[in-house]
């Protein structure tokens, strides 16, 4: 082999061990470079007996250095190929598919449209938390349409609409636009003028059974063929409330014969005698079913792309007919199957919830036992922690399972390093201390020495968890504090020598003054905990997010000169 050869092949060897080092995050493997090599540079194969020497001492000069001098010496070599480990790496990263023919639209923007018939349960996380990760890998928009036609079946919730605002917010996203859809009714009439016009809508006055009957043997119905003057006059009269609930509804014409009976001349607008509960809405009687409003809002506030359940296939089917008749092009839609979260006895359902509410069951909608937004929000647990759950779980058309402990590891990850720790004693037990110092100084965070120490005072006795008292003579180390034995039921202080936990497997245990504590009441799914903190818990603020050592974290909800109410966080 030449001189020349030799420095080619010292060349590629290099930009595949780099490669290869950096793409695995190891040690570059000559076995693994060596077929790519070969395959790539014929004229190697000749020299096949040398090539591989050459590579070995190359391969050893690549895993001498660190990765930052890797990826510099690749950019220098093959930056292209750096590109692409950059990109992979993006991918990676990515728990969300692409979205679909993105390059055929000018922004990509999605919507997020709630019923407010309630405050959100867990389960309405994921489309926010879907669709603010997407707004944010497109640089896109999204806007938050209330869908709230339905003044009767799903009545509205004049509380719900900010507190769904106030959700999103704290799962860390801002609407780019805010709508209510029982704002925009007259434009529904008008788009409904105009596929009267069209020829695509009829004015019925079927009884439900009867329409039923038709649709399922693929007849149409007598009124099918109506003039267009006389649909346009019913239909005025259906805005003007001249009909009751059920005398009047305006259909969308499709095929009276289509295979799925669903899509045969569906309802658009029907009637409705309860006064819608907002006041700029309460005069409308003729009212838009959510097929028809939510797909005239989708084109006329350009969305590019939609998320919708598996079990709502029908709805797209049933707007193209509409869009059909608009000369419209609809939007990509993207299904996904439902989610189940476990842990809650209670079923993932608004009227479940606001029922067991006003029966006296629950304790409001932020409830620790309540499968919600606000709960969670009030036991400590931070937006981003659900919305990486969420995202965690794909875009898969299959039904998905939320394992609470997810959200709770995502969450631990977050508040561990700034949730201070302190003391807390369950069903306390009075131990008399003898000897020792006059006060325990355990550091408020293990990891940071610079937030300083709490000082917990031993005024001649303790309070323990009765789990935690040993065996008369046994040893037990007072975090913070050091070592004592119990003997004549009291503890006696032993030393501060560290080796009795280290060496000898003595327990280390929580403890608390045997006066000058704070009360606490803990909130949890299981009902409430009453225990006794140490004092300096009483510098916790509210909102604050602490950790009880050997129990679990906590969210600061009340500070009272009597009683401090905490709520349970995870562990």
């Amino acid at each position: 082999m030449d001189d020349d050869l030799r420095d080619r092949v010292r060349a590629e060897a290099e930009k595949h061990a780099l490669f290869n080092a950096l793409k695995h995050d190891s040690d570059a493997d000559v076995g693994a470079i060596m077929g790519p090599l070969m395959g790539e540079n014929p004229d190697f194969r000749p020299h096949g007996s040398e090539v591989p020497g050459i590579v070995g001492g190359v391969v050893s000069e690549v895993n001498g250095m660190d990765t930052a001098e890797k990826r510099e010496r690749l950019g220098e070599l093959a930056p292209e190929e750096l590109e692409e480990l950059d990109s992979e790496d993006e991918k990676d990263d990515q728990l969300l598919p692409d979205l679909p023919n993105v390059e055929e639209y000018d922004e990509i923007r999605m919507r997020v449209a709630p019923n407010p018939n309630g405050p959100w349960h867990i389960g309405h996380a994921r489309m926010p938390a879907v669709i603010g990760t997407y707004k944010e890998m497109y640089d896109g928009s999204f806007l938050v349409r209330f869908d709230d036609t339905d003044p009767e079946t799903k009545r509205p919730d004049l509380s719900a609409y900010d507190a769904i605002l106030d959700d999103i917010d704290y799962l860390g996203f801002e609407p780019d636009e805010v709508i209510k859809a029982s704002d925009r009714v007259e434009t529904y009439y008008d788009h409904a003028r105009e596929l009267i016009d069209l020829g695509g809508a009829y004015t019925c006055s079927c009884g439900g059974e009867e329409f039923s009957d038709l649709k399922n043997s693929g007849e149409p119905c007598p009124h099918r063929d109506k003039d267009v003057e006389t649909v346009h006059e019913e239909f005025d009269a259906m805005v003007d409330g001249d009909y009751s609930s059920g005398e009047m509804v305006l259909r969308v014409k499709t095929d009276i014969e289509h295979k799925n009976p669903a899509l045969r001349d569906f309802v658009a607008f029907r009637m409705v005698d309860t006064p819608h509960p907002r006041e700029e809405a309460e005069d409308y009687r003729a009212w838009p079913m959510l097929d028809f409003q939510s797909g005239i809002d989708d084109q006329l506030t350009g969305v590019s792309h939609i998320i919708r359940g598996i079990d709502l296939q029908d709805s797209a089917k049933r707007q193209q007919f509409v869009y059909d008749y608009f000369g419209w092009d609809y939007p990509e839609v993207l299904h996904w199957g439902h989610v189940q979260v476990d842990e809650y006895d209670i079923k993932m359902s608004t009227s479940t919830i606001k029922q067991l509410i006003e029966d006296g069951e629950l304790n409001g909608w932020d409830d620790p036992r309540a499968p919600t937004i606000g709960s969670l929000r009030r036991r400590g647990i931070l937006g981003s922690a659900i919305v990486d759950a969420m995202v965690g779980l794909g875009m898969s058309t299959s039904g998905v399972d939320l394992a609470m402990s997810t959200v709770y590891a995502n969450n631990r990850d977050i508040v561990d390093d700034e949730a201070n720790r302190y003391f807390l004693v369950r069903d306390g037990v009075e131990k008399a201390v003898v000897g020792g110092p006059e006060a325990g100084e355990p550091p408020l965070h293990p990891d940071h020495e610079d937030r300083g120490r709490r000082h917990i005072p031993v005024p001649g006795a303790v309070r323990v968890e009765p789990n935690d008292v040993p065996a008369n003579g046994e040893r037990v180390w007072l975090k913070g504090y050091g070592c004592v034995r119990h003997t004549r039921d009291a503890f006696e202080y032993t030393g501060d020598d560290i080796s009795a936990v280290r060496d000898e497997g003595v327990d280390v245990i929580h403890w608390v003054p045997a006066d000058d504590t704070v009360s606490v009441t803990m909130r949890t799914a299981d009902g409430d905990v009453e225990g006794e903190a140490e004092p300096d818990f009483a510098d916790a603020d509210v909102d604050e997010v602490v950790q009880f050592e050997r129990i679990g974290f906590t969210r600061v909800d009340e500070q009272g000169d009597d009683e401090t109410v905490v709520y349970w966080t995870h562990k």
